[in-house]
C-alpha cells in the first residue's frame, strides 16, 4: 500500500529504533530532555505528514475526476476500508498537515503540565481528521467525523481556561447530538442500495422524496458543525475558553468539515434537494451573517470577536457551495481554506502573543501596541487585512468568487450577502485600532510586553506568506479543483 506505507517508511526513518529502544532511552534522559526530545519527535512526525501530502499533492492528476491513491486496508480492519484521494479532498489534506505543525508549535511552551496528553492528544487529532479528508466510505466518513470529540473533549476539558468543563461539554454534546441525523441519513441509503461506497453511490440517482429527506438529516448535522444561527453556541465557548492549538484547530480545521461533507455527500448524491432547498439556505445563511456580524461589532473579547467573524466566513462559503455555479463552489472552497490561515494567525496573535504576555483578552486593555510591539503589529496588520477580504490575499479571491456565485444564484439575496463585506472590514480594523493605536500604550500593564520572538515570528510569516502568494496567484487551487467542481454542477 504506497500511501500508508510511505508513512510508515518516512516515520520508521525518522525514528529508527524500536518502541523499547526508544522507551529505553527516555528513561535514562533527565526529564527536561525528554520533554524536549517529545516535542522534537511530534514536530518531526507532524512534518513529515505535511512533507508526504505536498508530494501526494504534486503526483496527484488533477485533469482528471476520479479517486487516485485508493488502497484497501484489510490489515487495519475486517471491514473493506478504503482510502484515497481526489482534487476536492487534497486541498483539505493539505491544509491540516500544514496547521497541526503551527498549532503544536504555538502552545508548545506555553502548555507545560502533562505534556504527554497534550502530544497524544494533538497526533491523534491529525491522524483521524487526515482520514476524515481520505476515507471513501460514507459509514466510515461518519465514524471518523465523530472520533475527533474525544481527543477534543479531553483537549479542552484539560487544557483550557476557567469555564473549560461546560465548554467541553457543550462542544460534545451539540456536535453529538446534530451527528445522529447524519448517521440515520447514511444508514437510510445503505438500507435502500444495499452500499456504503462513496464511489459506488455517486452512480444511483435517487428519487426526489428520497433526496429530500436524507438532505435534512445531513444538512442538520452540516449545520451544528458550519455553525449557523442559533446552533454556534457551543462554537463561542468552545473558542473562548480552549487553549490556542484548540482554537486554531476548530477554526482553521474542524470548521471545514461540513464544507467537506457537502462537498462529498450533499452536491453529488443530493442534487434535486440541494437545489429545491437553495433559497432556504440562503435564508439561513444571510440570518448568520446579519447576526454574527453584529455580535462581532458589540464585543469586547479577542478571541470572542475572531470566533464570530468565523461564523461569519463560513455562512458565505456555506450560500456559495450551494451556487450550482463553478465560480461559487470554487469560492467556496477557496475561502474555507483562506479562513484556515487567517483565523490560525489571528488565534495566534490574540491567544500565543497578547493573552500569553498579558493574560486579558480585553479589547479595552490594549492600546499602543505599535509602539512596543512593531513587528506583531506589522504581522497582525496583514491578517486583519486578510479576514476583511482585501485584495492581493487569498480571502479576496473567495470572497469575491463566492458573492459572485451567491448572486447569480439568487441576485437579491446575494445582494444581502455582500453586506459581509462591509461588517467584516468594520470589526476587524476596529479591533486592530484598538490594540495596535488608539492613544499611548495602556497604563494597565506595569512593564513592556516584549515583541515576537522568533518562533511566533515564523508561525505568523508562515501563514501569511499562504495568504499572500496565494492571493496573488491562485491558480495552483482554482486550476486544481476545476475538474472535480465541474462534475458537482448539476444540469436541469
Amino acid at each position: 500500500m504506497p500511501f500508508l506505507g510511505a508513512i510508515y517508511m518516512s516515520i520508521n526513518a525518522t525514528y529508527p529504533l524500536s518502541l523499547s529502544q526508544n522507551i529505553m532511552s527516555l528513561n535514562s534522559k533527565t526529564p527536561h530532555t525528554t520533554k524536549n526530545n517529545s516535542k522534537y519527535a511530534v514536530l518531526k512526525i507532524s512534518v513529515s505528514l505535511l512533507l508526504i501530502s505536498f508530494v501526494l499533492f504534486t503526483f496527484l492528476d488533477i485533469s482528471i475526476n476520479e479517486f487516485q491513491f485508493v488502497e484497501e486496508c484489510h490489515e487495519i480492519t475486517s471491514l473493506n476500508l478504503y482510502i484515497g484521494l481526489d482534487p476536492l479532498s487534497i486541498f483539505f489534506l493539505l491544509l491540516t498537515t500544514i496547521i497541526i505543525p503551527i498549532s503544536f508549535l504555538s502552545n508548545s511552551t506555553s502548555i507545560k503540565n502533562n505534556l504527554k496528553l497534550f502530544f497524544v492528544c494533538i497526533l491523534l487529532l491529525e491522524g483521524l481528521l487526515l482520514l476524515v479528508f481520505a476515507i471513501l466510505d460514507s459509514l466510515f466518513y461518519y465514524v471518523f467525523f465523530e472520533s475527533i470529540l474525544p481527543p477534543l473533549f479531553v483537549f479542552i476539558g484539560s487544557y483550557g481556561s476557567e469555564n473549560r468543563t461546560r465548554a467541553s461539554f457543550y462542544l460534545f454534546l451539540y456536535t453529538l447530538l446534530g451527528s445522529l441525523f447524519l448517521l440515520l441519513s447514511i444508514l437510510s441509503m445503505s438500507c435502500i442500495t444495499g452500499l456504503t461506497d462513496l464511489d459506488s453511490l455517486f452512480k444511483i440517482t435517487f428519487d426526489y422524496l428520497t433526496q429530500i429527506i436524507v438532505f435534512c438529516g445531513i444538512f442538520i448535522a452540516f449545520a451544528v458543525k458550519t455553525p449557523t444561527v442559533f446552533l454556534n453556541t457551543w462554537l463561542l465557548k468552545a473558542h473562548v475558553e480552549s487553549p490556542i492549538s484548540g482554537s486554531i484547530i476548530l477554526a482553521a480545521i474542524v470548521l471545514k468539515l461540513s464544507l467537506y461533507g457537502i462537498l462529498r455527500l450533499i452536491l453529488p448524491l443530493l442534487p434535486k434537494a440541494s437545489l429545491a432547498y437553495t433559497f432556504i439556505i440562503y435564508l439561513i445563511g444571510l440570518i448568520t451573517i446579519l447576526f454574527a456580524s453584529i455580535s462581532t461589532l458589540r464585543t469586547v473579547d479577542v478571541k470572542e470577536l475572531i470566533a464570530y467573524s468565523s461564523v461569519c466566513h463560513a455562512a458565505v462559503y456555506l450560500m456559495s457551495v450551494f451556487s450550482n455555479t463553478i465560480q461559487g463552489i470554487e469560492g467556496g472552497i477557496s475561502l474555507g481554506l483562506a479562513h484556515g490561515f487567517v483565523s490560525s494567525g489571528l488565534f495566534i496573535c490574540a491567544g500565543a502573543v497578547l493573552y500569553d504576555r498579558s493574560i486579558t483578552r480585553l479589547i479595552t486593555h490594549y492600546r499602543g501596541m505599535a509602539q512596543i510591539m512593531p513587528l506583531f503589529s506589522l504581522l497582525f496588520f496583514i491578517l486583519c487585512l486578510g479576514n476583511c477580504s482585501a485584495p492581493l490575499t487569498l480571502n479576496f479571491v473567495g470572497e469575491f468568487l463566492s458573492l459572485y456565485g451567491a448572486f447569480e444564484r439568487l441576485p437579491l439575496l446575494g445582494v444581502l450577502a455582500s453586506s459581509s463585506i462591509i461588517f467584516s472590514a468594520a470589526y476587524t480594523i476596529y479591533m486592530f485600532n484598538r490594540i495596535a493605536f488608539a492613544g499611548s500604550f495602556s497604563k494597565f500593564f506595569k512593564v513592556n510586553i516584549s515583541d515576537l520572538n522568533k518562533r511566533e515570528f515564523y508561525i505568523l510569516l508562515t501563514l501569511v506568506l499562504f495568504t499572500l502568494v496565494l492571493g496573488v496567484y491562485p491558480a495552483p487551487v482554482l486550476d486544481g479543483l476545476h475538474y472535480s467542481v465541474t462534475a458537482l454542477i448539476y444540469s436541469f
